[in-house]
């Protein structure tokens, strides 16, 4: 049996694939980063891929999630989770070769909101997430050590996803943004890539005003 952590990494819950699963899982995975590496949007696959079975299976079920978590309008005018991750990954696909490395930079794309299912609350209209960058580092080391034992390949990811969020806080001067740990985990270079394409898969996005706030969060980086 090969045993995939739950929630968190304490133990609290662990979950199981069977031998079957697991090749079924591999290829899957497989298929997945082919699409991301090659594609030109990245989408189209993947957009197949969640109306499949395996997509209702551990862990890939951790992305189906994304569908059925809503987000707020005046934020996310194009829709659920699900919808602005597919618009990421193909902002992304179109500047891979921007970066020092494209698959982790394709996986944090696909994975960079895999907290918010489980942070996503709505109080009386206004619907939040709250820490999902801190919960979504630690669901995309779970989700990738399920497939993967690339533990290199796997810290980049996670700690892409843990610091998407930082452009938001250091622009803002927001007292979550963490600069030195930002810097001493991972390249503020691929944060600020992978910023650019989560702000642009955003419905209504200014590519110019894009461009100028992540300059901005570079250059604050670049003074710390």
């Amino acid at each position: 049996m090969l045993k995939a952590p739950g929630l968190f990494s304490d133990g609290l819950a662990m979950k199981t694939i069977d031998r079957l699963e697991s090749k079924t899982a591999s290829a899957l995975f497989c298929d997945i980063e082919t699409h991301l590496l090659s594609d030109e949007a990245p989408s189209h696959a993947l957009n197949r891929y969640l109306q499949e079975p395996a997509f209702d299976t551990y862990p890939f079920n951790m992305l189906k999630k994304l569908e059925k978590t809503a987000q707020s309008s005046k934020y996310h005018p194009e829709g659920n989770v699900w919808k602005h991750t597919m618009l990421v990954v193909d902002e992304a696909a179109k500047r891979k070769d921007e970066s020092s490395d494209p698959k982790a930079l394709m996986w944090a794309a696909l994975l960079h909101d895999i907290g918010k299912p489980a942070t996503t609350v709505n109080r009386r209209g206004k619907i939040t997430a709250y820490d999902h960058d801190k919960v979504g580092a630690h669901l995309a080391r779970t989700f990738l050590s399920v497939l993967t034992d690339d533990t290199r390949f796997i810290d980049k990811v996670a700690h892409l996803v843990r610091y998407h969020m930082q452009i938001l806080y250091v622009v803002n001067d927001l007292p979550f943004h963490d600069i030195g740990g930002m810097k001493r985990q991972t390249d503020v270079g691929e944060v600020a890539l992978l910023s650019l394409c989560d702000r642009l898969g955003r419905g209504g996005a200014s590519s110019r005003s894009e461009y100028e706030q992540v300059k901005m969060f570079v250059d604050l980086c670049d003074e710390e």
